[in-house]
């Protein structure tokens, strides 16, 4: 089964095999792409003869950077706002339905591995990082937040790690991304292909800790404590100006990147990531995020902070509202849209 050249769709042995195939654009998820996998996940579900399902990637360079921003944007400037919140309605959807999936759910996260591409990946049972891993949610640089379920994620990471990494958008390798909770297994790269025709074989995911090895140490572990300083403050504001008192170059580069963030979508981050901590599941986060994401074009920063990192690239964004953004303006992007919260039916 396939469902055009985006993504690969077949069944290899028991294995629902699901293979991003979009190198040139570093693999980002589409929404052909999304509605064509989760289509695929509802029929491997049901299906007797699949005992698991594997997804990667074609090249080396990237799982997924993320979603297909470039679409959102277009249909955006036209005054159509009406794709982009489809999209992520069905997009949170299908991050959920993964996030509940009955059978084995393998990714293989490697390369880079960014918005979309966590949220195809990092909700599975199985999430394997390598060597050329490297994960970042650096929504808040172009007036997003972290979607596809990363609030979730985020909140229930290690300390304040999810508000540091919610905040910065700063860029992890294995070892951190194991550590942070959004992967569980390290495999080098140079045995993916021989770990793939394994599971391939056999259909059980148990084969996987024979090709496991420790990866490279991180930084993560290292600066806990710091970053529950740093980052446990009140708001945007104390969590900068904590920064500020830590000397470490760390520490400067998490200020700056404060520094070049939306401040609504920091702000609103913020509170998601800490709120997601006290919710049932990721459907309650998501949910949470879609609120926002509903609203981002007409009232918040997306569509000037894509125009500046992506369309233009003169990495100089005029986002709206002072700094920092007001408690008015954030209660408004988290309160429930007119039309209702989105309904997120695994079934």
């Amino acid at each position: 089964m396939s469902a055009g050249s985006d993504i690969l769709l077949r069944v290899e042995g028991r294995v629902g095999h699901a293979t991003l195939n979009r190198p040139q654009a570093l693999n980002a998820l589409s929404y052909e792409m999304a509605i064509a996998l989760e289509a695929a996940l509802d029929d491997w579900r049901d299906d007797p003869a699949v005992d698991m399902v594997l997804i990667d990637a074609e090249g080396e360079k990237a799982f997924c950077a993320g979603g297909d921003i470039n679409a959102l944007y277009t249909t955006g400037k036209t005054g159509n706002l009406d794709y982009a919140r489809t999209f992520w309605a069905d997009e949170y959807r299908l991050n959920a339905k993964i996030a509940a999936f009955p059978k084995p759910y393998v990714a293989l996260m490697d390369g880079i591995v960014m918005g979309g591409g966590v949220g195809v990946s990092a909700h599975g049972t199985h999430r394997i990082v390598t060597d050329r891993t490297m994960l970042a949610m650096p929504e808040c640089g172009i007036g997003l937040i972290p979607d596809v379920g990363g609030t979730w994620l985020l909140g229930h990471a290690p300390g304040r790690i999810g508000e540091y990494l919610g905040l910065t958008g700063a860029r992890i390798g294995a070892a951190d991304a194991i550590h942070a909770g959004f992967a569980d297994i390290f495999v080098p790269s140079g045995k993916l292909d021989d770990l793939q025709a394994r599971l391939i074989a056999t259909g059980d995911p148990s084969c996987i800790s024979n090709f496991t090895s420790e990866p490279p140490a991180g930084d993560l572990a290292s600066i806990g404590a710091d970053l529950e300083m740093a980052f446990s403050g009140t708001t945007v504001a104390d969590v900068r100006k904590a920064l500020e008192g830590i000397g470490a170059e760390w520490a400067g580069k998490a200020a700056k990147a404060i520094d070049r963030g939306s401040p609504i979508s920091l702000a609103c981050t913020l509170e998601m990531v800490r709120a997601a901590r006290d919710d049932a599941s990721v459907a309650d986060s998501l949910k949470r995020e879609y609120r926002f994401v509903s609203r981002c074009m007409e009232h918040g920063d997306f569509l000037e902070g894509v125009r500046a990192a992506i369309i233009d690239k003169d990495r100089n964004p005029a986002f709206a509202g002072g700094k920092p953004a007001s408690r008015e303006m954030v209660n408004f992007m988290l309160s429930e849209p007119e039309g209702g919260d989105i309904r997120i039916k695994l079934r």
